[in-house]
């Protein structure tokens, strides 16, 4: 249960968001808990996630914010697991490194500046800069196939609508990506796995931006 500080910060930050939103971002709460925020990144011009939404998860501690909170991704992206916490220092991975003073905001603007980095950690992946070009196209209508992201996101159905008349249909990166890792894009909201432990620039477990 959280705590009542964390209750009226986490209002607060939801409010400062919606007066000066923050580019490339969007996040609010989700309906059952204020400790359980949903998020969506745009894919920054000029990069190879350029056109991709990338939906994910971010869970606060009750402690918040004098403790950090776990993050995850949903959309496949080429950079990172889908539905693993990631590590990053902005997350539980290393309470060590947290600041109080960083917000929603901030921890948001942090993944998505070490998305476009080659920075190896615990839930990163490879994948070629073609690979991720082809999920940012696909993010969208990944996206829209989980009643979950239809409910929080509805500005984005009216864009998925457009692009489903204008696009033909053939064959998708996405699924085959979710044959092959047994992911559905319900499950992937529904389902959360433990974080995995993955390759480290120093080879000992761990990643750390």
């Amino acid at each position: 249960m959280a705590s009542k500080p964390s209750i009226n910060r986490l209002q607060k930050e939801y409010k400062a968001l919606l007066k000066e939103p923050v580019p490339n971002i969007k996040a609010h709460p989700s309906t059952s808990s204020i400790l359980v925020w949903h998020y969506v990144l745009e894919g920054p011009q000029g990069s190879e996630y350029e056109g991709g939404l990338y939906w994910g998860k971010i869970e606060f501690p009750s402690d918040y914010p004098y403790k950090p909170p776990a993050i995850s991704m949903f959309t496949p992206s080429g950079r990172f697991k889908t539905n693993t916490q990631l590590c990053m220092s902005m997350t539980n991975y290393h309470p060590e490194s947290w600041n109080p003073m960083w917000s929603v905001g901030t921890i948001l603007n942090g993944l998505l500046s070490f998305m476009q980095e080659s920075a190896v950690s615990t839930g990163s992946i490879s994948a070629s800069r073609e690979m991720r070009q082809q999920l940012a196209q696909e993010s969208l209508q990944w996206n829209s196939t989980n009643l979950t992201f239809k409910k929080l996101f509805p500005d984005y159905m009216d864009l998925e609508a457009s692009r489903s008349k204008q696009e033909p249909s053939g064959s998708s990166v996405l699924a085959a990506q979710t044959q092959t890792s047994g992911l559905q894009p319900q499950a992937a909201a529904s389902r959360p796995q433990q974080a995995q432990v993955g390759r480290t620039t120093n080879g000992k477990g761990k990643g750390r931006r």
